[in-house]
């Protein structure tokens, strides 16, 4: 799909991954929606990106019924052809410890508005017989780790969910794509954390992940990971064999999860 001239809805744009997917789009010739609970750091974006019209919704993805809002305000000024989820929380800890209202939150943030923003945008898309809906999700999404039970559930069902419309609308002129990250440097959990990534694994930056989102829309492709060659075979070892990863994991992994948890407990 051609992105200039297209009218994109991001979600989660005022973070460290949001702007430079939006700063990529923009770059390319598309006219933002930009989407977060941060109303100044929105607007600040907008006037930042090149090109003109951008616009900026301020949205609380959290609650019952956020994606369908989200989709309904978005149009109210023009049609969306591309819908880029983007928006995230952590979802860290053990379940034990984990308040319900907070995993609701996580569920409804993650995977519940993401698919019902969707359903809500994906008709007027088949009737044009044009759209494209990039979901970001994370190598989290394909294999799990320590103190991350419910970050791992909301990835691994936004790539299901993601691969599966793929097949749904194929030959529409809908496309579906999935953008998966691993460590990213500058952005991110670990970097939200004020922590470094596993040593020895590498890094990604944000600017890969904008220019994988927009390759992902351009060349209509099933799923683009973001990550170094370590990362890309340890995750697949991992999704092919989970209790070789579990054992792997065993020890320092552990470690670093349980230090990355207690430093993002204030988001709960």
């Amino acid at each position: 799909m051609d992105v200039r001239g297209a009218r994109t809805l991001l979600t989660g744009a005022t973070g460290g991954l949001g702007r430079a997917i939006a700063t990529a789009l923009a770059d390319r010739g598309s006219t933002l929606v930009l989407s977060s609970r941060k109303p100044e750091e929105l607007e600040e974006l907008a006037t930042e990106l090149p090109g003109e019209g951008h616009e900026v919704l301020v949205s609380e993805l959290g609650s019952e019924g956020a994606g369908e809002e989200l989709a309904a305000k978005a149009t109210e000024s023009g049609r969306i052809d591309i819908f880029v989820a983007n928006a995230g929380l952590p979802g860290t800890g053990r379940l034990e410890e984990l308040d319900p209202e907070w995993i609701t939150r996580v569920l409804h943030v993650n995977l519940e508005a993401p698919i019902h923003a969707t359903r809500a945008l994906l008709p007027a898309m088949l009737e044009r017989g044009a759209g494209h809906f990039v979901f970001v999700s994370s190598l989290a999404g394909k294999t799990p780790s320590p103190r991350s039970s419910m970050y791992n559930a909301s990835k691994f069902g936004l790539r299901g969910f993601a691969l599966a419309l793929r097949q749904d609308v194929r030959g529409s002129g809908v496309g579906a794509s999935l953008v998966l990250p691993g460590f990213i440097r500058d952005a991110g959990m670990f970097a939200d954390a004020e922590m470094d990534p596993p040593p020895g694994m590498g890094t990604g930056t944000p600017e890969q992940v904008g220019a994988a989102v927009l390759r992902a829309i351009e060349d209509d492709r099933a799923e683009i990971v973001v990550a170094p060659p370590q990362q890309r075979a340890l995750t697949a070892v991992a999704h092919t064999f989970p209790r070789v990863a579990a054992l792997a994991q065993r020890g320092q992994g552990e470690k670093i999860a349980e230090d990355l948890a207690s430093r993002q407990s204030d988001k709960r």
